[in-house]
């Protein structure tokens, strides 16, 4: 082995932020039945892995100033959206804690912010947090759906850059 490979090859097992970017997943989640089957599927396939962080994201579209007739009515409306999903991951998080994986494992992030498109806010916070892999649940949009309303998955499955994406069904 020469110098030259010698060096590559420390440089991959050596480089502890790429390590740990390389083991970073990031679920991407809304509350329905198929977020929650991402992340079952998440605790059975790495649920004895204690190399793989896992972070549950769940992005609250904020409604436009003229949504709601009032300032208040907007606050109590982002208030109750905010409380239901901090339930959800929280019950996200303790599916993951069954399965094996410890508290340090697991990272909970809530993302309240205006946002055209889903899909792009997730690849948004992908390409932040560096994560190897991007796991969604599909809606199961018919074709005619999907191609008025568009899919989340579709987009990020299709869009996704520097990284793997994973669609549980």
């Amino acid at each position: 082995m020469n110098d030259k490979e010698e060096t590559m090859s420390d440089q991959d097992f050596t480089d502890i932020g790429r390590r740990d970017t390389e083991r970073h997943l990031l679920v991407a989640v809304d509350g329905s039945e198929n977020s929650k089957r991402a992340v079952m599927y998440l605790a059975d396939f790495f649920g004895d892995d204690k190399d793989v962080f896992i972070t549950i994201l769940s992005i609250i579209p904020e409604p436009s100033e003229d949504y709601f007739a009032t300032d208040k009515k907007r606050n109590e409306w982002l208030a109750d959206q905010e409380a239901a999903m901090n339930s959800t991951l929280a019950e996200y998080k303790e599916i993951l804690l069954g399965a094996g994986f410890q508290e340090n494992q697991i990272e909970l992030r809530l993302v309240i912010r205006q946002c055209e498109s889903i899909g792009d806010a997730i690849l948004e916070e992908q390409a932040k947090l560096r994560c190897c892999i991007v796991v969604v649940g599909r809606r199961g949009l018919s074709h005619n759906e999907e191609f008025i309303f568009g899919s989340t998955s579709n987009k990020i499955l299709h869009h996704a850059t520097n990284c793997a994406v994973m669609v549980v069904e």
